[in-house]
């Protein structure tokens, strides 16, 4: 790298220092790609950073690439570059910005985590049905697994939107749009003996809409029940990292297991697209691909 490369680092991760408050971490996370890019194109192209061209950018990333750099720290690598080279030309130092036509690595959509069957049970049976609070815990996990609801639409449900004849919980979703979502017997059974016993204990006579509430006679937040299920988890001996979202990635991939169409785990989800559902197909086919390398003799 020449001195001239450092020197235009060193004035580039100063703006941005000035104008964005970024971290020493941050800058130099760029110092650091800019530098690889500046000793690449010294030792293969004998040029520096401000004579680049859009092909050298390509080849240097092909090349990054090949020694096993992942999509997404590729990515990551373009973004700090595209950010130095519109830089370089606001501040004159380039006509052109020799990244603007390079297009980013696609990323593949994370696969969501979920649990198995029995680590589900486990869960399920971890909370102490003896006091309220318990009990508690026990229905909203166990309508959480069966109807696949956000976290924010769990803890929001009041006692208007379940109706316990049908078996149906209806739920505001995304955009305000509403959508019917059965409980299934198990659930329902244990929502009706909460409503029975448990509900009231919890309150003490205090009023309130929330269907499952505190002790305060408030409904639960977010925050408390995610900490709940940690704890839970941890009762029921799982060790992975877990959420109130993974129990909606554990419904929709059990029904997906179990033949379920995939338009009906859609509408369950309250997904508006598609696309977005298709994403617990790849978990099933994943599970059946490490089945496979798991048991069969040639996996």
């Amino acid at each position: 790298m020449t001195e001239e490369d450092q020197r235009v680092i060193e004035r580039f991760a100063d703006a941005l220092w000035m104008e964005r408050g970024l971290s020493e971490n941050t800058l130099a996370a760029y110092r650091s790609d800019l530098g690889i890019l500046a000793t690449w194109l010294r030792r293969t192209r004998a040029t520096g950073l401000l004579q680049v061209e859009r092909a050298d950018l390509l080849a240097f990333l092909a090349t990054q690439s090949q020694q096993g750099r992942k999509a997404r720290s590729s990515a990551r690598l373009l973004s700090a570059l595209r950010q130095f080279y519109r830089h370089a030309v606001r501040e004159g130092w380039l006509r052109q910005d020799p990244s603007a036509r390079v297009e980013a690595p696609k990323l593949g959509r994370p696969l969501p985590k979920s649990l198995t069957e029995a680590e589900v049970e486990a869960l399920l049976e971890a909370p102490r049905i003896e006091d309220p609070e318990g009990e508690r815990d026990r229905v909203m996990l166990e309508v959480l697994y069966a109807t696949g609801l956000r976290v924010s639409e769990l803890v929001g449900l009041t006692l208007d939107q379940v109706e316990l004849r049908r078996g149906l919980v209806r739920v505001t979703g995304k955009g305000g749009k509403e959508r019917l979502v059965p409980l299934g017997e198990e659930a329902l059974d244990w929502l009706r003996r909460f409503l029975l016993s448990g509900r009231s204990a919890l309150l003490g006579g205090q009023l309130c809409d929330a269907l499952f509430p505190t002790r305060r006679g408030a409904g639960m937040t977010r925050q408390a029940f995610w900490y709940r299920i940690k704890k839970h988890a941890l009762g029921a001996g799982i060790r992975k990292s877990i959420s109130p979202h993974t129990l909606r990635h554990a419904f929709a991939t059990h029904l997906l297991d179990h033949g379920a169409d995939l338009r009906v785990v859609q509408m369950l989800l309250g997904h508006s697209d598609l696309s977005t559902t298709q994403i617990y197909t790849h978990v099933a086919q994943e599970r059946l691909r490490n089945l496979h390398r798991k048991h069969h003799p040639r996996g």
